[in-house]
């Protein structure tokens, strides 16, 4: 095992981060383990972008500390093992696709020219058309080949598949899950699609209130929790301290339950294990009702 491979990929500790208004991220503690493709979620204002910010060291932690690739983000030299990617897609308009990867290659010693250029030909993006001309989704796939262009250990991207439609998205999806497979990349992929989500990520940090409200990877979490059905109406079969989230509708009720809570003797409950669209919104609603009460 490398040292690449035996490091998390990127460690919080108590991080926290203020401004002026109030605390944006606070009491921040996780890791996450090198090669994981990572969703990362929340409502807006969750802390979400602050959080990236304090990875790529844009942003300078008010309290705590984060590790990225083994080293704290200064943000005063570029870190060529992360690669960062806003929804914004900051390309030169007036440039060639040839042009904007020429620069990634002067500013960057690790460049890939092929590798980058394995990019542009899956997105069937013309490398001598201006950046300006080309559409929401070759612009993503431009974006993506100067983002992956350094072979990067880990790369942060905020809602890159918010302008792309059903087909590109997938696309998209299938290609960083490729990178991940073949370089043992770990790629953290905020955005608010779940089942997006749920078809690629095997780790979630799920974020709300300006905390960490859920971590870990994927199979773990789902394990820790289960569905449970039942009627509309009547005494709930599990400890309430149990339960994350409950919903009632027409075809019953429905409860979040962490694990070790089940059904028992009721026959009228059914359990089974949640998705991770369902374990994610369980979350994210209870949360949002804690603020509200």
């Amino acid at each position: 095992m490398t040292q690449r491979e035996s490091r998390p990929a990127l460690r919080a500790d108590r991080l926290g981060k203020r401004y002026r208004r109030g605390w944006a991220l606070r009491d921040c503690t996780l890791a996450v383990p090198s090669g994981r493709v990572v969703g990362l979620v929340g409502p807006n204002g969750a802390g979400k972008s602050t959080f990236l910010g304090l990875l790529t060291g844009l942003l300078q932690p008010t309290e705590g500390q984060v590790e990225v690739a083994g080293a704290r983000p200064s943000g005063r030299q570029p870190d060529h093992r992360v690669s960062f990617l806003s929804q914004e897609k900051p390309l030169y308009p007036q440039f060639t696709v040839e042009d904007q990867l020429r620069f990634g290659r002067s500013a960057n010693p690790q460049w890939d020219q092929a590798h980058a250029e394995h990019y542009l030909t899956r997105g069937r993006v013309p490398a001598g058309a201006r950046i300006g001309t080309l559409s929401g989704g070759q612009r993503t796939w431009v974006a993506l080949a100067v983002a992956l262009g350094t072979h990067p250990e880990l790369v942060l991207l905020d809602e890159p598949l918010a302008d792309l439609d059903p087909v590109a998205r997938g696309s998209v999806l299938a290609a960083l899950a490729e990178e991940r497979q073949r370089h043992g990349t770990t790629i953290v992929l905020s955005s608010h699609v779940l089942a997006e989500l749920e078809e690629v990520c095997d780790h979630l940090l799920l974020f709300a209130g300006g905390q960490v409200r859920l971590a870990g990877d994927v199979r773990d979490l789902i394990a820790g929790h289960t569905v449970l059905s039942g009627p509309l109406g009547g005494p709930i079969p599990v400890p309430a301290r149990t339960v994350v989230d409950a919903t009632r509708g027409d075809r019953g009720t429905h409860l979040l339950v962490t694990a070790g809570a089940g059904a028992g003797a009721d026959p009228v409950w059914h359990g089974r294990p949640p998705t991770l669209t369902q374990l994610a919104l369980g979350y994210l609603r209870a949360a949002h009702e804690e603020v509200a009460a």
